[in-house]
């Protein structure tokens, strides 16, 4: 993959290091693979963000830090990756983690809707709560659709990332090879 072009904008190894506010975090983020641009990092990282873009609340970029972490992949990519949930998105994949959940649980779609989300446009204090009450109100078959989701993601990212990784450097070195058959 082009790695020159996304490495301008990844840090190096001593700019983290010496960062005055991840000092105490330095030994966490030490392994090579948090940094580093290969095909499994990287593909690990889009796993891990795509996991953790489906957590409710506002952690997610937190919770594919963390996961990248602990799987050893690529830090930034799995921050980034966790953008794709949004306002926009947030509906439909609701919708399809309840209907992943009822696949699950056996549970029929009618029940899906939960009472009112009754926010009001009040105070931001009021938010969060009224939110965890709502998705409360989903049950577990949201929640066992959710992680189920989380994972289908995950499996898809790595194994499209892989792929297109493998397309783009086999797609190179043909490109190389005929480079080198047009100087002869």
């Amino acid at each position: 993959m082009p790695r020159k072009h996304f490495r301008k904008f990844l840090p190096d190894h001593a700019t983290i290091r010496e960062h005055r506010h991840l000092k105490l975090f330095q030994p966490l983020l030490r392994h090579p693979n948090l940094w580093h641009l290969n095909r499994h990092s990287v593909a690990g990282g889009v796993a891990a963000g795509l996991f953790a873009g489906l957590i409710p609340g506002p952690v997610q970029m937190l919770s594919g830090a963390i996961l990248a972490i602990i799987f050893r992949v690529n830090l930034p990519v799995a921050m980034v990756t966790t953008w794709y949930t949004n306002p926009f998105t947030w509906g439909p994949l609701i919708v399809a983690a309840y209907w992943l959940g009822s696949l699950f649980t056996g549970e029929t779609i009618a029940r899906a809707i939960p009472p009112d989300f009754d926010w009001g446009g009040g105070q931001w204090s009021n938010y969060l709560p009224e939110l965890w009450l709502w998705f409360k109100n989903l049950g577990e078959t949201y929640l066992i659709g959710s992680v189920a989701l989380g994972l289908l993601l995950a499996a898809l990212g790595y194994v499209g990332v892989q792929l297109a990784w493998r397309l783009y450097i086999l797609a190179y070195l043909r490109r190389r090879k005929r480079r080198a058959q047009a100087r002869t």
